[in-house]
């Protein structure tokens, strides 16, 4: 089948990696420096079995600005663009796939059209009716940032919104790709599919904003987190796994879609929507007011990323603190790596310099723990008990 990905991001490609398995594949992205990466057989982000894949795929892989020639005579694109929250608004920003749609539907309206960006309940009845066309579907991805391809190739359950025709040929498209044999194929309705995706983000947000709040009560009394985790979490109902603390939840997809599930919430009861948003800046201030009593002259940022193996430092909960820090008028310099090509961020500088950074910071604050930054252990501010991410 002849197929195009919309988007070069984690989802997108992850997705177009796994599709050219069997599949003639196209991605179609607007950033042209991620197409030539693409172009390169290179990696635009960072994620180590895809850059393994991407040497191995098939000759007619390759990205391109240019939609018309992308789109025409493809029997399916996906569609993979960023839905960022807008606060505004109260709800995610749409836009980028309505253009997408927009440019497919000028030159092919014989495709089948898939959503794997997030989006609200009730939008793919909203393109539908806005569009006038039918073969519009959603199937709610759940990736982690690093570990895209793995979880697109071993995914854990494969859903579909939509019952027809078409609807089951994408499902079975997905379900021969899968190397999870076990993993269940899941039909259903389209409100159904969308929620699916917020309440399972929503769902281990909570689960984080949960294990954080055990964690500021045995700092409060002076208790030991480990020695709490290991004799809650080996109950088996409860499990020992996505329970290490940290500064807060963040990355691309659990802060906005919890702000968007509580948005659609607005006419029904609920107090723990609410509340998992909430705790989750309670958390934040609690670091933050944690370091500022250290009375530290300079505070070492050690990594923006949200956790290791990452490239992505968006709704980062590390940036939320070194914003109320700096409302404080506490000096602080960063070392991140991944900007490289910049002096500055948030009027903070940035050091290059490793060795430098640990000299120069009176008390690290990370994250999260790497090997890198072990050997400062007497320096460093940390909630992180474990190498979980």
């Amino acid at each position: 089948m002849k197929i195009a990905v919309v988007g070069i991001g984690y989802v997108g490609l992850a997705n177009a990696i796994m599709l050219d398995q069997s599949h003639n594949v196209v991605l179609v992205d607007v950033d042209e420096v991620k197409i030539k990466k693409i172009n390169q057989g290179k990696s635009p982000i960072s994620d180590s079995l895809i850059d393994d894949y991407l040497g191995n795929v098939s000759k007619d892989f390759s990205a391109t600005k240019n939609f018309e020639k992308a789109y025409k005579d493809r029997e399916l694109v996906v569609i993979a663009t960023p839905t960022n929250y807008d606060v505004d608004n109260d709800s995610f920003d749409t836009s980028s796939i309505e253009k997408s749609i927009q440019n497919i539907l000028k030159v092919n309206k014989d495709c089948m059209i898939l959503i794997k960006s997030t989006i609200p309940v009730g939008y793919i009845n909203y393109l539908r009716k806005t569009f006038k066309f039918d073969k519009i579907y959603f199937s709610p991805e759940f990736l982690r940032e690093g570990t895209a391809l793995y979880d697109c190739l071993y995914p854990s359950r494969i859903v579909v919104g939509g019952k027809d025709q078409y609807a089951k040929k994408i499902g079975k498209i997905f379900k021969k790709l899968s190397l999870n044999r076990t993993a269940p194929l899941i039909f259903t309705n389209e409100l159904e599919a969308e929620s699916i995706k917020l309440f399972a983000n929503t769902y281990l947000a909570m689960r984080v904003a949960f294990f954080n709040e055990l964690d500021t009560y045995a700092i409060k009394l002076g208790m030991d987190t480990k020695d709490i985790l290991d004799g809650v979490c080996t109950d088996s109902r409860i499990g020992n796994f996505y329970n290490n603390p940290s500064f807060g939840y963040g990355g691309y997809c659990l802060p906005k879609d919890t702000k968007q599930l509580l948005s659609s919430y607005k006419q029904i009861p609920n107090n723990l929507m609410k509340a998992i948003v909430d705790s989750n800046q309670t958390r934040k201030q609690f670091i933050a007011n944690k370091i500022i009593e250290k009375k530290v002259k300079t505070v070492g940022v050690y990594r923006l990323v949200m956790k290791s193996r990452s490239d992505n430092f968006r709704e980062s909960a590390i940036i939320d603190v070194i914003k109320i820090l700096k409302q404080e008028g506490q000096k602080i310099i960063i070392y991140e790596p991944l900007l490289d090509q910049q002096k500055s961020i948030m009027t903070f500088d940035i050091e290059k310099s490793f060795k430098k950074f640990t000299n120069n910071s009176d008390l690290i604050i990370a994250n999260r723990i790497d090997t890198k930054i072990k050997p400062y252990a007497k320096k460093i501010f940390s909630r992180s008990i474990s190498d979980e991410n």
